[in-house]
């Protein structure tokens, strides 16, 4: 049997990180993903995903991704639910084994303002290399 998924949209809030009581990180996002068709109106549509990821991808979400960037997730489908109010809740989470952060981290100087990270460009010496 297999269970695969691979997603790519934007984040629809920054990552919701904690650790669980026994100590391990977890990450909970939403990702927006558009169909690949339009509606009868011609708008685009698209699906809000619920996904999770633990441990060090969960780190690296909540310190380098953030509401709108552009994410590519690999994992699988897991399925549950729960009662509220006498109801019963079924849910449906990607878990995430892969993250792909497709766009550069963007900094905030200004709340208004945003700036791409480059990687700063240094000239290597032919001396300094080890071969």
């Amino acid at each position: 049997m297999m269970n695969h998924v691979t997603i790519v949209g934007r984040l629809t809030k920054d990552p919701e990180f904690e650790y669980t009581q026994s100590g391990i990180a977890r990450a909970r996002f939403m990702v927006a993903v558009n169909r690949p068709f339009k509606n009868k109106d011609g708008e685009q549509e698209a699906d809000f995903i619920s996904c999770v990821a633990w441990r060090k991808t969960a780190e690296n979400l909540a310190n380098f991704m953030t509401k709108g960037q552009l994410i590519g997730v690999e994992g699988r489908i897991e399925t549950g639910s729960y009662e509220k109010n006498g109801t019963r809740i079924y849910t449906t989470t990607v878990v995430a084994d892969s993250v792909q952060f497709l766009e550069p981290k963007v900094v905030s100087a200004e709340p208004e303002k945003k700036e791409r990270v480059r990687p700063r460009k240094e000239k290597v010496m032919s001396e300094d290399l080890p071969f």
